[in-house]
């Protein structure tokens, strides 16, 4: 058994895909038009054929109560892989993206927590 598929949600599909693509750096996977919805998938350009991320619409009612809870609590959403944590950090703050929690070192492992401008905190982490 492995991870095909996770998801975050999104208030705004296509701001979504710009801050994913444009600034993360994923790639798109699929976008297909759902309703007024999209089922709209990126992936990392170093395994296109590797886990997806669905960019979920935010429109159940449970989304905003949860998503709300996790921010207030500085949970994220998300964690994604990066080869150096202060790099990365570098990288996206040069891009104006917006930390709450700057480079931490917890033994052998490493992490930053990120305002994806999409409703969700997200973790970046190496190591372990």
């Amino acid at each position: 058994m492995k991870i095909h598929l996770t998801s975050v949600f999104v208030d705004d599909q296509a701001h979504a895909l710009r801050f994913y693509t444009e600034t993360l750096g994923f790639v798109k996977k699929h976008d297909v038009p759902v309703g007024t919805d999209r089922w709209l998938t990126v992936v990392s350009p170093d395994a296109p054929d590797g886990t997806e991320l669905l960019l979920e619409p935010s429109g159940h009612p449970a989304v905003g109560p949860y998503r709300t809870a996790l921010a207030h609590d500085g949970i994220p959403a998300a964690s994604f892989a990066v080869d150096d944590v202060r790099a990365e950090f570098d990288r996206l703050r040069g891009l104006g993206v917006r930390f709450t929690q700057e480079p931490l070192e917890m033994g052998a492992i490493t992490t930053a927590v990120l305002d994806d401008t999409c409703g969700n905190l997200i973790q970046i982490m190496r190591g372990a």
